[in-house]
């Protein structure tokens, strides 16, 4: 498989319910939806990175500061059958993503992401190694060894973050109120989808957001040294 990616980013919509959720509940809740190409079929909406920002706050967040959830400080992607599970995982800028193998051969984690490239080298099965994320941004994740192995880690600046679910529903329950910046990224719409929102003090549901992914198409990705992988290697790990 190829990997896939955008060639115009677009959003179609984005709409906020007036509704509240119910009495003494907090935070903010949604539905996210994905237009593809007729037949296309290739965007999971459960990749969707949902979180909130206040609006001028500092681009660099610690990851021990705040209340910020274990797993947004410290998670794991798992390397097994040729796939990184899962495909994308959220983390607070600052934290780190371990990458244990539980294949029976090697694999070589890398990226070439601009807030932050690493190299893992190569490692055998059970063994692990971690990648820290300082900077708030973007990361496509491959392997060296594995052309078809390919997964995203979204380091945000702030610990109010959710990811849809297969409905794209999805809920950020712990933010105050107050008024945010509300992100949207998915990978098949390129671009992050911005806009503020004002939460209530009963809490804001019925937000709505539509991605374009009709321009998302498949290209294959370089290895870590720039360059083609090799069309007749077969897998030696």
């Amino acid at each position: 498989m190829k990997r896939l990616v955008w060639l115009t980013p677009a959003v179609v919509a984005l709409s906020l319910g007036a509704a509240a959720v119910p009495a003494r509940a907090q935070g903010v809740s949604g539905q996210v939806a994905l237009v593809e190409r007729p037949g296309a079929g290739k965007c999971d909406v459960r990749s969707t990175v949902v979180y909130l920002e206040a609006p001028g706050s500092a681009r660099t967040v610690s990851a021990g500061a705040g209340a910020a959830p274990d797993g947004l400080v410290a998670s794991s992607i798992v390397m097994r059958g040729r796939e990184f599970i899962p495909h994308v995982r959220a983390v607070l800028a600052g934290g780190s993503v371990s990458f244990p193998n539980r294949d029976p051969f090697s694999h070589n984690v890398f990226s070439n992401a601009d807030p932050g490239p690493f190299d893992l080298g190569l490692y055998r099965r059970n063994a692990s190694r971690s990648a820290s994320f300082a900077r708030p941004g973007v990361y496509p994740i491959y392997c060296n060894i594995h052309s078809k192995m390919v997964s995203f880690v979204v380091a945000v600046p702030t610990p109010y973050v959710t990811q849809a679910g297969p409905d794209g529903r999805f809920t950020i329950p712990d933010a105050p109120p107050g008024t945010y910046l509300l992100h949207v990224w998915h990978e098949c719409a390129g671009a992050v989808a911005t806009r503020e929102i004002t939460i209530p003090p009963a809490g804001l549901s019925g937000v709505r957001v539509t991605l374009d992914a009709r321009a998302y198409v498949a290209a294959p990705h370089l290895n870590k040294f720039g360059l083609p992988y090799s069309a007749t290697r077969a897998d030696r790990y």
